[in-house]
């Protein structure tokens, strides 16, 4: 198989534009000698045009006034002027001696001038070749015309040699001055599809880098075309990558430490009771601190779980409508038990009785366990839980707040992530949570394309708020309830 010439977009590029300066050029000097050569044979044209007329106009005055004229014309213009009766030369007239062997023709070259009833009353033109001792192009105007019952054939020479030698001077000069633009252009394209390639070079280098799992290094571009564009965002991209490599260390590193502590908890109570260490009479309650192990590990492993799978999408929201308040009131209920023991107030506030939301009633019923239960944990005993729903025009809003210690300034944009804790020793409930319920909470709010706020201070509580899509009204219901207020009435 034949491997391509040019393999690197470098060489296609310089390339391309080297091909497309020598087309353009070539174009140009082509079109250039054409027009130039175009002109000075239109401009002879017209002076032999011209004087076949004067000629002609003179020979119908009388024949020794247009061999007058005919003189005049072949001094002043160099011409060799023949007039003819039919085949036969009357005379030839000229001064230069170049054309001394054209006038001892004796009959018209047909080969060289055909004539035609076309040439009758009207200039024609041909060129061609004289051949004598010298060789040289020539322009020839010829023309009958009658006059005194006399058909006459009027021929006028040009030497056009000139013509053709300015044509071949300037074909020498465009096709230096073509070398010249070409050398120019070559640089120029070197020049510029360096400036063009050698960004993505320095890209393709940093992203095998970046495949090698080093996001330090960046690309240092500078200005606002497209390539210092793309630069920035690769740039960006090695930020995130390098972030959510972190990240991923960083929740490899949190889920070994949260699954090894159990676990080493569990293997030490389990190898005592095997070796008989402890009293019969207190291996229930050790048995029972497995079990707690074993229940909080499990918790950490569902949420793990549910994590995953909401954030790889694999959770498909079931959108349905339903009413906000109905749902909080039973997810509280479900925490009745955990509030009487701690002495626990609510103050539950709606702003309407029935508040129907647009969502996934299942999804939601999470977030709102996980909010209640971080609110119960943190609040001290005694203390009052707000929670609240109001509908603006679009959205409804739920918002949950505790009495409890507060968050740190520092701590709260990262809450939302992944087993972060705010300082455990400052927990005053026994129960130490997994760190991702609020992730939890986080994402499937993000699925639903919504948000969550936190407001927090040291001392005053935290008050989570959080959006739902409003569930938009049934048109049957609305037709339903004017038929109904119409019968009223």
């Amino acid at each position: 198989m034949r491997k391509p010439r040019f393999k690197t977009i470098f060489s296609r590029m310089l390339f391309l534009q080297c091909m497309t300066v020598i087309g353009i050029l070539l174009v140009v000097g082509i079109a250039v000698i054409i027009v130039v050569l175009s002109q000075s044979i239109t401009a002879k044209e017209k002076l032999l045009s011209s004087k076949c007329d004067l000629i002609a106009q003179s020979m119908m005055v009388s024949e020794q006034e247009g061999v007058k004229v005919g003189m005049s014309v072949a001094s002043q213009h160099e011409l060799l002027v023949q007039i003819n009766v039919g085949d036969d030369p009357i005379d030839s007239y000229y001064q230069d001696e170049k054309w001394a062997d054209v006038s001892k023709m004796s009959k018209l070259d047909a080969d060289y001038v055909s004539i035609s009833d076309d040439a009758a009353n009207t200039t024609q033109f041909r060129r061609g070749y004289f051949r004598g001792h010298n060789d040289f192009s020539v322009l020839t105007a010829y023309r009958t015309f009658t006059a005194n019952e006399q058909t006459y054939m009027l021929l006028i020479h040009a030497d056009i040699s000139d013509v053709n030698t300015a044509a071949w001077q300037l074909s020498a000069w465009v096709f230096i001055f073509a070398l010249i633009a070409i050398v120019i252009a070559v640089f120029c394209s070197y020049y510029v599809t360096s400036r063009i390639i050698n960004p993505f070079v320095e890209i393709n280098h940093t992203v095998q880098c970046y495949s090698r799992g080093d996001f330090s290094k960046r690309i240092n571009l500078v200005g606002r075309d497209e390539a210092a564009q793309l630069g920035k965002s690769f740039n960006d991209m090695a930020e995130q990558l390098r972030n959510l490599e972190a990240t991923r260390r960083s929740f490899v590193a949190n889920v070994s430490h949260e699954l090894r502590s159990p676990l080493t908890s569990m293997k030490g109570f389990l190898e005592a009771m095997h070796d008989g260490i402890i009293p019969e009479h207190e291996l229930r309650q050790y048995i029972a601190l497995v079990l707690d192990e074993t229940k909080r590990m499990t918790v950490m492993v569902n949420d793990l779980l549910d994590l995953a799978r909401i954030e790889s999408g694999t959770i498909l929201l079931n959108y349905e409508t339903f009413d906000i308040n109905e749902l909080i009131r039973r997810t509280l209920i479900t925490f009745e038990a955990r509030i009487v023991e701690r002495h626990i107030d609510l103050d539950v506030r709606f702003a309407q009785e029935q508040c129907n939301v647009y969502a996934d009633s299942t999804q939601i019923s999470q977030v709102l366990r996980n909010l209640i239960d971080n609110a119960i944990k943190y609040s001290p005993d005694g203390r009052i839980i707000y929670i609240s729903s109001y509908a603006l025009r679009k959205e409804v809003y739920v918002s949950i707040k505790d009495n409890g210690i507060g968050i740190p300034p520092e701590d709260i944009p990262h809450v939302f992530d992944r087993f972060y804790k705010v300082e455990k020793a400052h927990t005053p409930s026994p129960q130490v949570g997994s760190g991702l319920g609020l992730s939890i909470v986080k994402r499937i709010i993000e699925q639903h394309g919504q948000t969550i706020t936190v407001r927090s201070a040291k001392g005053k509580g935290t008050q989570f708020t959080f959006s739902l899509q409003k569930a938009p009204l049934l048109k049957r219901q609305f037709e339903g309830g004017k038929r109904n207020g119409q019968g009223q009435d």
